[in-house]
């Protein structure tokens, strides 16, 4: 209930493994003395640390608000908490005013629902890691509703409902989750997280299931409602009842027979007229084969194919004759294209060709003294030596 005013010197924050803000909790170590120019008492710190409950409530806070930026607190991925559920589990301590109580109301209020307790840890250092197997566990029992939760305590005790693997195990549950943990007033990442947040285990099991004067209330509106419905069908058929008794066919049944008769009148009476047409076109259509030219001369069909085929055969013979004097045409041009540029056709005016071992002389430079030549002119070949002749015509 007092107040003491502290002041730490710049020398003694360097120290400092944290920064101060305001609403921190934190221990402090220094000397308390007089400051004269006041007369007033104060503490010299020279030490300073934060408190425990501090450091959780700046945990909890940083939690909170990455998970909640992360959308895990959102409404639109809150699931739906069945009214009339069969199968709730409960995921607590075995023993413990909380199971105690949650299994009391459920048994009061709901008493034919099934209930299936998955014992954890909800203190200590293993509680976290027991609590997210629990709830892995507890979605293969095919469960309406899963309630997580334990009874009040201090902040310590609560904090397992306050870690981070408990919250993305209850964000990552496949079944409604409602979180009840501690008093009216505690609040945890659990009670964010879950599908929907009860003041107290008592209260979880409360908004579980229904009273029985509700369920009841329900029944009963459901009572009133069939009946009405019941009642309902039963007027429309007895109206549709009346309507047949009263009715003209009912009280004259050969009516039936006589419309009926009179549609099988109308029919049989457009059968006989298709049937008197289609004979009529056919006998028309007979008629005009009978006195046809061609089937009085079916010969003509074979003279008019036969004269066709005997145009079609001259068309091909005059093609064919046509085809060939063109190639045979253009075979006499290429020959006379190839006896102009024949060589051989020189030696008919009275040239040679001089071949050294079967290489075409062209150069007189090109042959040495006793080289054998081949004379190759319009009626042979002879073989030559070479010679060197003087002036005189004399061998040299």
């Amino acid at each position: 209930e007092g107040r003491i005013s502290a002041i730490m010197f710049k020398s003694r924050t360097t120290e400092l493994k944290f920064t101060p803000e305001d609403g921190k909790k934190v221990l402090v170590e220094g000397r308390i003395s007089c400051y004269p120019a006041q007369g007033t008492y104060q503490i010299y710190v020279d030490n300073m640390e934060e408190d425990g409950l501090g450091n959780l409530y700046i945990l909890y806070e940083e939690l909170k608000r990455k998970l909640k930026q992360e959308g895990l607190f959102e409404e639109s991925h809150k699931k739906r908490i069945p009214k009339y559920p069969q199968k709730i589990g409960i995921v607590t301590a075995p023993t413990g005013a909380a199971i105690k109580d949650i299994l009391s109301t459920l048994k009061r209020r709901y008493p034919i629902c099934e209930t299936i307790l998955f014992p954890a840890l909800v203190q200590g250092v293993n509680a976290k890691e027991d609590i997210v197997r629990q709830i892995k566990r507890a979605e293969n029992y095919d469960l309406d509703i899963l309630i997580v939760g334990r009874g009040g305590g201090s902040i310590e005790d609560l904090w397992a409902f306050n870690e981070e693997c408990v919250a993305r195990a209850i964000y990552e549950c496949k079944i409604p989750v409602i979180s009840a943990v501690g008093h009216e007033i505690d609040y945890t990442i659990s009670d964010f997280v879950a599908d929907l947040r009860a003041p107290t285990p008592t209260g979880a099991a409360e908004m579980a299931v229904p009273t029985r004067k509700e369920v009841k209330e329900k029944i009963d509106s459901f009572h009133i409602q069939i009946c009405h419905l019941i009642n309902k069908i039963i007027q429309e058929k007895e109206n549709n009842l009346k309507q047949i008794k009263n009715s003209y066919l009912l009280k004259n049944p050969n009516m039936l027979y006589d419309i009926k008769i009179q549609k099988l009148d109308q029919i049989n009476e457009h059968i006989t007229q298709f049937f008197i047409q289609y004979l009529k076109e056919k006998k028309q259509l007979l008629h005009q084969l009978e006195s046809s030219y061609l089937l009085k001369n079916p010969q003509i069909l074979y003279t008019n194919k036969l004269e066709k085929l005997k145009l079609v055969w001259e068309n091909i013979q005059k093609n064919i004759s046509y085809y060939l004097n063109q190639k045979e045409q253009v075979f006499n041009l290429q020959m006379n294209n190839l006896k102009l540029v024949n060589p051989l056709n020189l030696l008919e005016k009275g040239y040679t060709l001089i071949q050294k071992e079967n290489q075409l002389i062209k150069d007189c430079n090109h042959l040495n003294i006793n080289d054998i030549i081949s004379i190759k002119m319009k009626n042979g070949s002879v073989n030559a030596i070479v010679k060197e002749i003087n002036k005189d015509g004399k061998n040299i």
